[in-house]
């Protein structure tokens, strides 16, 4: 059998060693090191924004803490984009609140404005007014955040954004993760850049970040001894781990640029296939490309499931968009805004090996499967 092709693997670019070496060299093999505030200076000058940054062990972790931060206790609601990974959510459980979903519209496949205003209207008719929204940058499009600010500004309610897919890309030149008040990064070893697992916590305030790393450092209070007056967590991201993101950001502009002329190969190359479409940028919108995606029309019969499966059979991995949250199991109970639009993009939507390190011959290998799938339908 043909090598596999994944979906996304880690990509270094080759300066990584260098940085992890001087770790050792120096014994900076404790959690925290030069190489933690090197990587964090590095994210604030890519983002060019008034944003202060913490790494930080996850991208969860970062959404944990600034759901902290923003006040979310037992009872309280957050509303979240549906469609999304289950990390963009869970942390609302975390904290013993409870998850309001927001259908995606179909420009960005994110959070649809108009069911945003529509939930929150109800919810403070409920006296049940959301402490915070969380919209997410899904494969890396930029959600409609001009429109969502101005609701959220509207209604008083704090945006924490996720943009774990998100590094590098842009509305107007302006870089996601710095539009609400916080927001999160990932790092894990299928993101554009990554640090073995990791994230990172932006905050336009800076009494947020320094919140932050007290909280991600045990919340240990300033004294001589180890003492404690609330709950801490271990969240801070290691010296060696961040010796790999600096390496990593010396190679995201070029990751980003394979990405998106990744995303251009399979658009060319299924043209002709009617079936398929692709998730275009809106005017003044950049994606990061993280993954390249299709829709899948089933009236002929070839069903995105039917395409995953002739990967999969090739030894090439594909995956469905993400199960929106108010159709999983875990938080069936949990309200939810819209129509079906989450539901559609799951049940015919795919998305395809997308690595900056591909081959062309891996590219090549992946359409002639899928147009084969195609081809085999008209005889």
């Amino acid at each position: 059998m043909d090598d596999k092709i994944w979906l996304s693997s880690p990509h270094m670019g080759g300066n990584e060693m260098q940085y992890v070496q001087e770790a050792f060299v120096t014994n900076w093999v404790a959690p925290l090191g030069p190489n933690v505030t090197g990587f964090e200076v590095d994210l604030k000058l890519y983002l060019n924004a008034d944003s202060n940054v913490v790494a930080l062990c996850s991208g969860t972790a970062a959404i944990h803490l600034a759901l902290i931060l923003l006040g979310v206790s037992p009872g309280d609601e957050v509303i979240c984009q549906s469609m999304t990974f289950s990390a963009s959510a869970n942390p609302i459980a975390y904290l013993g609140a409870t998850p309001v979903f927001i259908d995606s519209e179909p420009d960005t496949w994110n959070m649809s404005p108009e069911f945003l205003e529509m939930a929150i209207r109800d919810r403070i008719s409920k006296g049940r007014k959301p402490k915070a929204i969380i919209p997410v940058h899904l494969y890396g499009m930029p959600a409609k955040m001009s429109d969502i600010m101005a609701i959220a500004e509207k209604y008083g309610i704090p945006v924490l954004e996720d943009a774990a897919e998100a590094l590098g890309s842009e509305i107007n030149g302006k870089h996601c993760g710095t539009f609400g008040e916080m927001a999160c990064l990932s790092f894990n070893g299928n993101k554009i850049i990554t640090t073995s697992g990791g994230g990172a916590l932006v905050a336009k305030e800076k009494r947020n970040t320094d919140r932050a790393i007290f909280l991600a450092t045990q919340a240990r209070d300033t004294a001589p001894h180890y003492q404690h007056s609330q709950i801490g967590y271990n969240y801070r991201m290691s010296n060696i781990c961040a010796g790999i993101g600096r390496g990593q950001m010396e190679v995201l502009d070029r990751h980003i640029a394979l990405r998106r002329a990744n995303f251009e190969f399979y658009k060319k190359a299924f043209l002709g296939v009617s079936s398929i479409s692709f998730l275009e940028e809106p005017k003044g919108y950049f994606s990061n490309r993280w993954l390249s995606a299709i829709l899948v029309n089933p009236e002929n019969g070839i069903t995105r499931e039917t395409i995953r499966l002739a990967l999969e059979a090739e030894n090439i991995e594909s995956r469905p968009l993400w199960k929106p949250m108010h159709l999983q199991p875990v938080f069936s109970s949990s309200p939810f805004y819209g129509g079906k639009m989450s539901e559609e993009l799951f049940n015919n939507g795919l998305c395809l090996p997308s690595g900056s390190n591909l081959k062309e011959e891996e590219l090549e290998r992946t359409v002639n499967v899928i147009l084969r799938v195609f081809q085999k339908a008209e005889v």
